[in-house]
């Protein structure tokens, strides 16, 4: 598959966690589409991301599936270990991998244990992985890392999602404008603010939370998992190396 010469990520490799489905998934095969080799992680969902390997591989590229838990401190050395030793090098990192409490199992856990596993996952996992990645990317001179924030944790959304996912994207936020200045300049680090993206929640939403993304979005409509995958294919190419310690909206404009 040819490859056009904006964004042209061909000879990297890349990572990105909680690639089976949704917008990892996206991520992962637009790096692809630009030229690079993927690893893609997954917890549970084998069969998903064996799909995804084959996809890459279908487009000419290398894919290897890796599954790791994040939600356990003790597995991240061992799975970034896993992740260089399977191709003594690593160019782009993305940290997409995060607990699902409007669709998921963990959906009916009390507020406090949805705090908790946001904060095993989301938070701990991006801030532990991304420093011991980053280090190993500065002794190679070279590297991107990305993270996936929200854009409405800044801003303020009610209830109990809205204060949950709050507390820990804003945590992300600020922990990669932090990190952007520890690792400078050989690594950059971004972070990617999604509005409303259409991913499996928000294809069943109720028509009153269909119609609430249409007065909240200038574009009037959703966001695609595609639309986040273009800005990492972006800000992991080289046209964005001047880049870094930046949280990016994608989000149709919304403003409140």
């Amino acid at each position: 598959m040819s490859v056009s010469s904006f964004c042209n990520l061909t000879g990297m490799k890349a990572l990105v966690t909680g690639s089976s489905t949704g917008i990892g998934k996206a991520i992962a095969l637009e790096l692809a589409d630009a030229g690079a080799d993927v690893l893609i992680h997954y917890r549970n969902s084998a069969d998903a991301a064996q799909d995804v390997v084959a996809q890459i591989q279908k487009r000419g590229r290398k894919s290897v599936a890796l599954s790791a838990d994040l939600s356990h401190r003790e597995n991240y050395s061992e799975f970034i270990e896993q992740a260089f030793e399977e191709w003594g090098t690593l160019d782009l990192w993305i940290n997409n991998a995060g607990v699902d409490l409007l669709t998921g199992v963990d959906s009916k856990l009390d507020y406090d244990h949805k705090l908790e596993k946001l904060f095993e996952v989301d938070v701990r996992g991006t801030v532990l992985l991304s420093r011991e990645v980053g280090q190993r990317m500065q002794q190679q001179g070279t590297g991107c890392i990305l993270n996936i924030g929200w854009d409405q944790s800044d801003r303020g959304m009610e209830g109990d999602s809205g204060e949950l996912f709050a507390a820990s994207k804003n945590a992300i936020m600020g922990f990669s404008r932090s990190l952007a200045v520890s690792l400078a300049p050989e690594v950059r680090v971004n972070c990617i603010a999604p509005g409303w993206i259409q991913t499996a929640w928000g294809e069943a939403a109720s028509d009153v939370w269909q119609e609430r993304v249409k007065q909240e979005t200038p574009m009037k409509c959703w966001g695609k998992p595609e639309d986040i995958a273009k800005m990492a294919r972006f800000l992991c190419s080289r046209e964005a190396a001047y880049i870094t310690g930046q949280v990016i909206n994608v989000n149709g404009g919304a403003v409140r």
